[in-house]
């Protein structure tokens, strides 16, 4: 069946009734400004947001733009307020602005963002169900809905004997949405393919202190009239040189790590099975990933809890959400007989989101120890589904 056209732009009234429902289970609603600073969004949203944004030079110096997504204004928002390090909830409903060939720039999400939540198995939990909801309200009782879980990457690379440069390179790619098999054999398994002919400033930089290397960088790059690549800002790309100077110099990944990479991204299945997957592989490979899959499967439980049929949840390690900051669980849910294309909800956990914004200190002071997860909804793919199947049922089974 092939996918219907999605052209509408507003909301319906099922969303305010989502929101609603939202607000009443202690999230409360909020309206964070549409015109927001460009830089968060260029340094930690993925290439696909960068590269449709609406940017708006600005007479300070500093680039605004229409807000692509509402996390990053909302957790702004809470960083300014009082509230910032003290557990809160919140929900939105609002148009967000992406340039999208074809249709309209301008389409409208809901969501939830959910901050300080010490159990965070529990908000996982909570999230995934909240977000079931939306589909629910609209028609779509058993989603196809699709899981991975970044920390579980997180705790593979920390156990592994790896030069930093590649824990940060592994990290990065694997939150872009595609598979690190391309990068595994490209940059580890395979070794250098030649030699770039700017091999020689690599080695000098690679020797030079990080921040005057970055600096000059950056500076040859300006003095180029060069401001972005590929959305990417004069520091970013600077930084990502900076890197190929260290890959090439000799920071290599043996072949077994990448084989063990590999063996980690071929699991896939329904939690459970997964899970048995990986202790299986920690226990072969002689890991340490105890900690990590007993908090994967305790959230797990918690799902069945909350009466989702984990069976039906389509997991596999190497799923992504294409953004920068998740640091945890990822999961979309999508129309199971393709009648509309893309997401309809999908969200995650991003507990470093905060430290990257300049913040990240909680009620106590200490650094990077705000926890949040939370999700987006697609207002108008859901409306679009419904026009698709204008017979569909309505319930709670999920």
């Amino acid at each position: 069946m092939s996918a219907v056209s999605v052209t509408a732009v507003g909301k319906d009234a099922r969303a305010d009734v989502l929101v609603s429902s939202y607000d009443r289970a202690g999230y409360a609603r909020v309206e964070p400004a549409v015109l927001q600073p460009a830089e968060p969004f260029l340094a930690l949203s993925g290439e696909d947001i960068r590269r449709r944004m609406y940017l708006i030079p600005d007479a300070g110096g500093d680039d605004l733009c229409l807000r692509p997504d509402l996390t990053i204004p909302v957790a702004l928002d809470y960083l300014a307020s009082p509230q910032a390090g003290r557990p809160a909830r919140f929900s939105y409903l609002g148009p967000v602005f992406r340039q999208r060939p074809g249709a309209s720039g301008e389409f409208w999400q809901a969501g939830i963002e959910s901050f300080g939540g010490a159990d965070k198995t529990a908000a996982d939990a909570e999230a995934m169900a909240l977000a079931l909801e939306a589909t629910d309200l609209y028609g779509l009782t058993a989603p196809d809905i699709r899981m991975g879980d970044v920390g579980l990457f997180a705790a593979l690379i920390a156990a592994l004997d790896l030069a930093p440069v590649w824990r940060r390179r592994l990290a990065k790619d694997f939150n872009r949405k595609t598979v690190l098999a391309e990068d595994l054999h490209r940059l580890a398994v395979t070794g250098h393919n030649g030699t770039p002919e700017y091999q020689g400033v690599l080695a000098a930089l690679s020797n030079a202190d990080p921040k005057a290397a970055r600096a000059l960088v950056a500076d040859l790059l300006s003095i180029a009239g060069i401001t972005t690549v590929g959305g990417r800002s004069v520091a970013e790309i600077a930084a990502r040189f900076l890197e190929q100077a260290e890959l090439g110099a000799g920071a290599a990944l043996p072949a077994e790590t990448g084989q063990i990479i590999e063996n980690f991204f071929a699991v896939a299945g329904d939690p459970a099975t997964a899970a048995a997957a990986l202790r299986r592989f920690a226990a072969d490979v002689g890991l340490d990933l105890g900690a990590v899959l007993d908090t994967f499967e305790a959230r797990n439980a918690l799902l069945a809890e909350k009466g989702i049929d984990t069976g039906r949840i389509r997991f596999a390690t190497s799923f992504g959400r294409g953004l920068d900051y998740y640091t945890g669980v990822v999961f979309e849910l999508h129309d199971p007989h393709g009648r509309v294309e893309g997401q309809l909800v999908a969200g995650g956990r991003y507990d470093g989101l905060f430290a990257r914004l300049g913040g990240g200190a909680d009620a106590s002071g200490h650094a990077d120890a705000i926890p949040a997860v939370g999700f987006s909804v697609w207002i108008e793919r859901l409306v679009a589904l419904g026009a698709a199947s204008p017979q569909s049922g309505s319930g709670v089974a999920r």
